[in-house]
């Protein structure tokens, strides 16, 4: 893939959808998402097609004068080259969508940042017990208060 002009940045819009969008209308929304990022001269890289997921809370959204609440949303996400100046007019786009309950469109690098989830049976992992006793490496030495006090007087005058 070529390097895109010093004006191109990486970003990637992370957005949901109403949920009352049904599984046959869902490709056609998704492949328009793209199509806008697409005419505004954007350059994908990565995408993920929109999911059902529950959200974390109820979120409220106006559409044609009526006020909706939604409890779940369809998620999905894409990562794209574009010219720093065309990011606001994808913005304003977004944000007249009807089908867009919200979006999210952040800078970031080109190099892939999902970290695969790891799995560990707590049962293979083995901890040591824990020990309070001390292994003795060398006798303690007596300490001598008056050579003490003096080493800090000394540091202190310094």
């Amino acid at each position: 893939m070529e390097e895109k002009n010093i004006d191109s940045r990486v970003y990637e819009v992370g957005y949901l959808l109403v949920p009352t969008l049904s599984e046959e209308e869902m490709p056609a929304l998704y492949s328009s998402l793209k199509e806008l990022i697409t005419s505004l001269d954007g350059e994908f890289i990565s995408d993920e097609m929109p999911k059902m997921i529950d959200l974390a809370y109820t979120m409220k959204k106006t559409i044609q004068n009526v006020k909706n609440r939604f409890d779940n949303a369809y998620f999905g996400w894409v990562k794209f080259f574009m010219d720093a100046e065309k990011v606001s007019e994808l913005k304003k786009k977004l944000d007249l969508n009807p089908q867009v309950i919200r979006f999210l469109i952040v800078k970031t690098v080109k190099e892939n940042t999902i970290a695969a989830k790891k799995f560990t049976n707590r049962d293979s992992v083995r901890r040591k017990p824990f020990s309070a006793k001390r292994e003795e490496t060398a006798e303690a030495l007596p300490i001598n208060k008056e050579e003490v006090d003096k080493e800090i007087e000394a540091m202190v005058a310094e």
